[in-house]
């Protein structure tokens, strides 16, 4: 797929600058050009002291900088207001060259992960630091990896699924994959758990893994075997959901499978409790 973005021209030959202006009228002009950047940075609801601070290059960039890589994100189906949050997390996209660093990655998502046009929109929102990966060196490596764990196929990466890419493989990824095999499940075990639950990779291994496989297993007595078909476990927080659950289960005397103990509402889950008890709703 061809990509073209108009950016702005420069300035022709015959447009030069006297050099016979004073410095002082110079300095105005640089002072002109950098309040109308923090305007503009402004009407996108960007903070232009964060951005100037995480990207002091901003300072130096020319305003058309700033137009084209909005323009390059308008092109692509995402929205002023969308564009205004991704700056304001990303400010190094403002010094970005589009052409350079940013249609390759749309290239990305829509040749090699084929995501279809109107979903590339929601693969950015959903994951904008996708924005300032390299192609190269990080969301073609991660693919690799994930493709041999299995998400090919009906489990191909799709908009929904666009975060695990930004992941690094061998700090972030191989590691969840050796905690879970460390636990007592197979590899291949783990490749379908995270296939059914792909969250699996995001979260980490000493704030969710951990304090959540204790909890199971030394106060819920709990089976890997539940674990495995539902991985969706330690997708629910520890304290305001699996432990409050498990503490009524236990205070009424009733087990229930995991699945059914999380998955259901509030209000679900007291109707359950109650008809397990025997008691009228």
């Amino acid at each position: 797929m061809t990509l073209r973005l108009q950016i702005p021209t420069s300035l022709k030959p015959g447009n030069t600058l006297n050099p016979l202006i004073s410095t002082t009228i110079i300095a105005a002009d640089s002072g002109l050009q950098f309040r109308r950047k923090i305007l503009y940075l402004q009407s996108l609801r960007v903070n232009p002291e964060k951005a100037l601070r995480k990207n002091p290059n901003l300072r130096s960039a020319p305003l058309s900088s700033l137009h084209s890589i909005t323009q390059c994100l308008l092109s692509m189906g995402i929205e002023l207001s969308a564009i205004g949050r991704i700056i304001d997390m990303y400010p190094e996209l403002l010094t970005s060259d589009p052409y350079v660093d940013i249609y390759p990655i749309f290239d990305f998502l829509l040749n090699t992960l084929e995501i279809p046009f109107p979903n590339i929109r929601k693969a950015v929102i959903r994951c904008p630091r996708i924005l300032v990966s390299d192609v190269e060196t990080q969301l073609k490596p991660a693919l690799e990896f994930l493709i041999q764990l299995g998400f090919t196929g009906p489990n191909k990466i799709t908009s929904h699924t666009t975060l695990l890419l930004v992941s690094s493989v061998e700090f972030t990824l191989i590691p969840k994959i050796e905690y879970l095999v460390g636990l007592g499940f197979l590899y291949d075990e783990v490749k379908i758990m995270v296939l059914r639950s792909p969250g699996l990779l995001t979260f980490s291994v000493e704030n969710n893994y951990r304090p959540k496989m204790e909890y199971f297993l030394n106060e819920m007595n709990g089976d890997l075997e539940e674990i495995k078909w539902f991985p969706q476990y330690f997708s629910y927080s520890l304290e305001r959901k699996i432990k409050h659950r498990h503490r009524l289960l236990m205070a009424h005397g009733v087990s229930m499978r995991l699945s059914d103990m999380l998955k259901v509402s509030d209000g679900e889950f007291e109707k359950r409790l109650r008809m397990v008890e025997g008691k009228p709703l």
